[in-house]
């Protein structure tokens, strides 16, 4: 067990499950640097311990499994023009690419919100069980980021265009819409989580899950599929928010409207970027493409501006520079996905573990 509860990474093994827990409720257990290490060092540890048959990842507190990446030191290195950011993404990177290869059941517990990084540590897993309070979503071109802890790879297998909605608008969904987008496996009421975590330490997760699943409560996207599908399809997000517009359904329209608050710079990277990881296909590829978008959008006033405006002064009006699609060029587009100026090594190609 880890030595200090105060520990932002917990971990126990009780059975023949080892349990992670991440541990920075007031914070909604966001990601930070030392966090991502101690996750990638016990999975390299229980997996080559022969006691250990499952991995059980939870958040600590009652608001959910995890907000995603420490968002103001990201800002604040941007702002300091600092290199943190790099190594971070990096570390957490490699880590997506682990959990998705772990060669034991990984049981993620994504109940209550899960967004960016919560959704890199939860579902790349292989077992991914949501709750009546699961509120899962990529919201980074809210903030003038993109995508990324894999994102676009799991979002570009969703069904139809609908991970195309859900990066350009970045909303949150519940648990039936995270189980139609492929994001989670199994619907489990909130209330049994402490006793399927219990079983899980002497039982297989099929054998814990017996009787545990239910079926989650209605969703929005299914509904949608008509609209959705017609209007994201294509390479250009003025067509789809001009589709958007002439549609005759209001949710349409509001989904364009949604999608016009957000960073015009972060539209078109993150468009990109999802028709590519189709391309792509395999994990690791997109996120090498995912380490050079990120690391180009460091460099980028949108994603100062949209942190600003979001998290730090919460005034909620961002200034995007351009400030309309129609600014963002190709060539700006490009630039995003160009190797790295500094020449470093792909995420994998010096790994030694």
């Amino acid at each position: 067990m880890s030595a200090d509860a105060s520990d932002p990474v917990l971990r126990r093994i009780e059975g023949r499950a080892a349990y992670l827990t991440l541990n920075r409720p007031r914070a909604l257990n966001a990601l930070t640097h030392p966090m991502v290490r101690a996750i990638d060092a016990a999975l390299t540890v229980w997996e080559r311990d022969e006691g250990v048959a499952t991995v059980v990842v939870s958040g600590a507190g009652e608001r959910g499994l995890c907000a995603g990446g420490d968002i103001r030191a990201i800002h604040a290195d941007a702002v300091a023009g600092g290199r943190a950011s790099l190594d971070f993404w990096r570390d957490e990177y490699r880590l997506n690419a682990r959990i998705a290869a772990f060669r034991k059941p990984y049981v993620a517990f994504m109940d209550g919100i899960v967004m960016g990084g919560g959704v890199g540590v939860s579902a790349h897993g292989s077992v991914r069980i949501v709750t009546e309070r699961s509120s899962v979503a990529m919201p980074e071109t809210g903030i003038g980021f993109v995508p990324d802890v894999g994102g676009t790879h799991l979002l570009a297998r969703a069904p139809g265009e609908l991970g195309t909605h859900l990066a350009l608008t970045g909303l949150p969904v519940g648990a039936a819409d995270a189980l139609l987008c492929g994001l989670a496996d199994h619907f489990v009421p909130a209330a049994e989580l402490p006793r399927l975590a219990a079983a899980l330490a002497d039982a297989s997760p099929a054998e814990a899950l017996r009787g545990r699943t239910a079926t989650a409560p209605e969703g929005e996207l299914a509904g949608h599929r008509a609209w959705i599908d017609v209007c994201y399809r294509g390479d250009s997000v003025e067509r789809i928010v001009a589709r958007l517009l002439d549609h005759g359904d209001p949710a349409a329209k509001e989904a364009a409207r949604t999608i016009l608050t957000r960073s015009p710079t972060s539209l078109k990277v993150t468009l990109a970027a999802l028709r590519r990881a189709r391309a792509l296909g395999a994990l690791e590829p997109v996120l090498e493409q995912e380490y050079r978008v990120s690391a180009a959008a460091l460099r980028s006033p949108d994603l100062v501006e949209g942190v600003r405006a979001q998290v730090i002064d919460k005034d909620r009006r961002p200034r995007w520079s351009p400030a309309e699609l129609s600014g963002v060029t190709d060539a700006a587009v490009e630039r995003y996905f160009a190797p790295l100026p500094d020449g470093r090594a792909g995420l994998f190609t010096d790994r030694t573990d």
